[in-house]
């Protein structure tokens, strides 16, 4: 049987609950005292925090990527050496350092990159998936040359592709609608639809994704993430704890822009002034 939870684990359990307090009692005042802050306003900030995320995250998977590769294919070569020298060289054949002190600060390089350009390329980086993969052919049927990394980095780009671009489609409201009613109603009748859509179907899909993928040290995003955990292949990329954490990213990113589109609707209902003609999820 399990040790009773005593002294220090106690009071840390007392003090996660208290924050928990706070920020829901943090929350209902700020929006007692400030009824002058209008919905539709709000909800075009979320969906530029959201926005923000997703531009973070494409750009990280381009740099991660291309640097991470980059690295293992000099070590496969035997040519790391030559540009780093031999004691980082071995030093980076350990995942955790070469994720503390490579992926880290190249994902920082890109959430500085993603603040100050406003677009994204998430066709270029499917034009990128289809390179790696076109060269990964060309290797090994033209050249007899394969090496665990060319196919890890299809599989790192991809995985970010698929659900960054996910997010990215909903902040754009470039996802496909399969309308059965959805296109008779009215504008305050699809507000009801979006509005009933994020709070019952789209918030609690992203907070089961965040609340089982890192409720513990060994759930399925955390223990990963924390382990620096990498593919079995000696010379592959070590990216795979990365990937891990796609599924928080595109967790929370959702989470923002359904918000987004709740208050956008939300706003609509209360016919606000000054509101966009087409709020987020209203498609005449």
């Amino acid at each position: 049987m399990r040790k009773p939870l005593s002294g220090l684990s106690i009071s840390l359990g007392w003090v996660q609950l208290a924050s928990y307090l706070v920020l829901i009692l943090g929350i209902g005042g700020f929006v007692i005292t400030t009824p002058q802050r209008l919905m539709h306003v709000e909800a075009a900030r979320l969906g530029a925090i959201a926005a923000y995320i997703v531009r973070a995250a494409f750009w990280a998977v381009f740099i991660v990527g291309l640097g991470d590769a980059i690295i293992s294919f000099l070590r496969v070569e035997g040519l790391l050496s030559y540009f780093v020298g031999t004691d980082l060289e071995k030093q980076l054949g350990i995942s955790r350092f070469r994720g503390t002190y490579v992926h880290m600060p190249l994902v920082g390089l890109a959430c500085i990159i993603a603040y100050f350009k406003k677009t994204l390329g998430f066709s270029w980086l499917a034009l990128l998936v289809v390179v790696a993969e076109l060269q990964i052919v060309i290797a090994r049927f033209v050249f007899s040359y394969e090496q665990a990394f060319m196919g890890d980095l299809v599989r790192f780009w991809y995985a970010g592709l698929f659900l960054f671009a996910s997010a990215y489609a909903l902040v754009e409201e470039g996802h496909v609608r399969v309308d059965v009613m959805y296109a008779g109603f009215g504008p305050r009748g699809k507000a009801w639809v979006n509005i009933l859509g994020c709070v019952l179907l789209g918030v609690p899909l992203c907070w089961v994704i965040i609340s089982l993928g890192m409720w513990s040290k060994a759930a399925v995003i955390n223990s990963p993430i924390l382990a620096f955990e990498t593919t079995q292949a000696g010379f592959g990329m070590y990216v795979k704890y990365l990937m891990a954490g796609f599924l928080a990213v595109f967790a929370v990113s959702m989470l923002v822009q359904f918000m987004n589109y709740f208050l956008a609707n939300a706003a609509e209902l209360r016919d606000e002034p000054g509101r966009p003609a087409r709020p987020g999820g209203l498609n005449d």
